[in-house]
């Protein structure tokens, strides 16, 4: 079952953009920017902190990417979906690489980080 329309797909794909990335824990929300890589209906990040610590007690998460030009909103995309902390080293340096990639950063920045996949639940999005 495809549930990312092909249109927000390639929205998701087509540029190096900020997400931001909503956890709830204890009834308090918290939302901060991410890097991300989206491919074949799973968004992956590599975080640390309060993100990471918020995934590990509540994996129900939101993502929303915006695109803007000039102060004028172009197209968004938001995702609901269900969050896994990836404790592998393996995987999440080769994450950590395909996303530093997507971003023109170095290959090892951000070494620290624990790579997260989130399987999507939803998606909605918008083209202005």
């Amino acid at each position: 079952m495809v549930t990312v329309p092909s249109r927000a797909a390639r929205l998701l794909e087509s540029e190096p953009l900020m997400a931001h990335l909503a956890t709830s824990v204890d009834g308090r929300p918290h939302v901060a920017p991410v890097w991300y890589r989206y491919a074949d209906e799973t968004v992956e990040i590599v975080t640390t902190g309060r993100k990471l610590a918020n995934i590990r007690q509540n994996p129900q998460v939101a993502l929303s990417v915006q695109k803007d030009e000039a102060g004028r909103t172009e197209w968004m995309v938001t995702l609901l979906g269900t969050a896994t902390v990836v404790d592998d080293a393996d995987e999440t340096a080769a994450a950590r690489r395909r996303i530093n990639e997507k971003y023109d950063a170095d290959a090892e920045a951000y070494a620290d980080n624990t790579l997260v996949r989130i399987d999507i639940g939803s998606a909605s999005y918008q083209t202005y």
